[in-house]
């Protein structure tokens, strides 16, 4: 697809937080945006075109006519490592990792045909660095971007191009929750629990923050840019 014309576009884990941001910001740029994710209500309520579907499920179909997607549905669980188990650790290389092959199975074909893509996948900071209780999602997320970067060199000289963004702690349901867990476990204050988030800036970074770096890597001025690691991360990197 050229420069001209409304793209098919596919935001994952789009009902909520950073994937209804990037969705929102996508549809203002006049995008036709499509949410996936497996609350029907919560999809509905975006007002945008909806598949109900579970990424980690190999069997996902769907109509795969796409010519941007954003791999942001994903998962995480926190544990110090032993007592973190296998099932945690499937889960989220099914989510975090097979989720964004299974769509992006489903979608490159299509681009390929039409000589035009783009594929971002929402990786983290946790996959430019470690931190401490999460190591599956640093795993996971490590990989997504290993898959970031070998897929951008296997369609590098094909119309479709392949990145990451990798927000630091972002102003979600995701930080809400765990400040509040914080706070039960640890009885320190919320302002005390929620420090522990803020990166160098002294702030969370917003979810429109990260919806605008999806918007970049979607146009056609990001036509040169494959295979990178955007960080939106207030300094932390």
């Amino acid at each position: 697809m050229s420069g001209a014309g409304k793209r098919r576009t596919l935001v994952t884990g789009g009902g909520s937080g950073i994937g209804l941001s990037i969705a929102k910001r996508l549809a203002a740029d006049g995008h036709d945006v499509t949410v996936l994710g497996r609350d029907r209500a919560k999809l509905e309520a975006t007002g945008f075109a909806v598949i109900v579907a579970d990424v980690a499920d190999p069997a996902l179909k769907f109509d795969g006519d796409f010519d941007i997607v954003v791999n942001n549905a994903g998962i995480v669980r926190t544990a110090p490592f032993l007592k973190q188990g296998d099932a945690d650790w499937s889960d989220l290389w099914r989510t975090n990792v097979m989720g964004a092959v299974h769509v992006t199975r489903a979608v490159l074909p299509g681009m390929r045909t039409r000589n035009w893509g783009r594929i971002v996948n929402v990786a983290s900071t946790a996959s430019l660095k470690g931190y401490g209780y999460v190591s599956a999602y640093v795993a996971s997320k490590h990989a997504l971007l290993g898959l970031t970067r070998a897929l951008a060199a296997e369609l590098v000289q094909t119309g479709v191009t392949v990145n990451a963004v990798c927000p630091g702690y972002t102003e979600t349901g995701i930080v809400r929750d765990a400040v509040a867990t914080i706070v039960s476990k640890t009885g320190r204050s919320e302002d005390e629990a929620r420090a522990g988030f803020l990166n160098p800036q002294g702030r969370l970074i917003q979810p429109d923050e990260v919806a605008a770096a999806v918007a970049y890597l979607a146009s056609d001025g990001a036509r040169s840019v494959t295979g990178q690691a955007l960080a939106i991360a207030g300094g932390e990197l």
